[in-house]
């Protein structure tokens, strides 16, 4: 009655409660389902289900293969933090810090430095880069996604709108123009770093399957610059020009 679009569901029973009790809502599956394959989407697709996000472990061959076989609209992770483990399946928060990644209050240890050995050395081992698709984006579409998602939890609005500004303008620039007349500018490259990175950014799984290039070795993994710059102050008013604002115009 509010208007609700659609529901985003990672348990079986709530599917099953929410198609019978309300057949005509739109039921999207969680990353926290796990969906690796085709075979799990075609049987979400039987009970009911419209979408699927796939799990962030997944090449473009694989989306390829989900769409192809299920035709269900497929959401990906486009930008933002990779978890260390399957998505949706990390309990590490919860053992160690009491809070359950899995019901959004994550405390992220992964993020943290660990010794992997005797030595005092520490490391950030289990801390991958974020991911940033802008060079993806036509194989993505290509691939059968049918939404890119963008991490915004726990991230300053500033965040949300700068990279979703900037994904915007490459999506339609790849539908206006096609994979030939597709270039992604160094300004907005460096506007995403700007905005939040940990110590660079990953292709993730979508071609870099494995490696050392995906996770933040020896850099901080909270480095960063603010996402605007105040421009005049009057009192306890300011005029501020966010990221956004600056690469518009280039």
């Amino acid at each position: 009655e509010a208007g609700l679009d659609a529901v985003l569901v990672q348990d079986m029973g709530a599917l099953t409660y929410i198609r019978k009790h309300f057949p005509d809502l739109p039921v999207h599956i969680s990353t926290q389902m796990t969906v690796t394959g085709k075979y799990s989407a075609r049987d979400l697709k039987s009970l009911g289900a419209v979408r699927v996000v796939p799990a962030r472990e997944l090449s473009l061959k694989e989306i390829r293969e989900i769409y192809d076989d299920t035709g269900l609209e497929v959401e990906t992770f486009v930008h933002g933090a990779l978890c260390y483990c399957y998505s949706g399946q990390c309990l590490l928060s919860s053992l160690i810090g009491g809070r359950s990644g899995n019901r959004g209050q994550c405390a992220q240890p992964c993020r943290l430095p660990y010794s992997v050995d005797q030595s005092s050395k520490k490391e950030y081992v289990l801390s991958p880069k974020d991911i940033c698709t802008l060079d993806l984006i036509p194989e993505l579409i290509e691939a059968g996604v049918y939404s890119f998602k963008i991490e915004g939890r726990m991230k300053r609005p500033e965040y949300v709108a700068a990279v979703t500004s900037i994904y915007r303008k490459y999506t339609d620039l790849y539908l206006k123009k096609g994979k030939s007349g597709y270039r992604v500018e160094q300004a907005d490259r460096e506007a995403l770093m700007d905005l939040y990175n940990r110590g660079g950014f990953s292709q993730g799984y979508y071609k870099e399957r494995n490696g050392r290039d995906m996770i933040a070795i020896s850099r901080p993994n909270h480095a960063g610059v603010p996402a605007a710059r105040v421009l005049s102050q009057k009192g306890r008013e300011l005029t501020v020009e966010t990221l956004a604002d600056i690469h518009k115009g280039d």
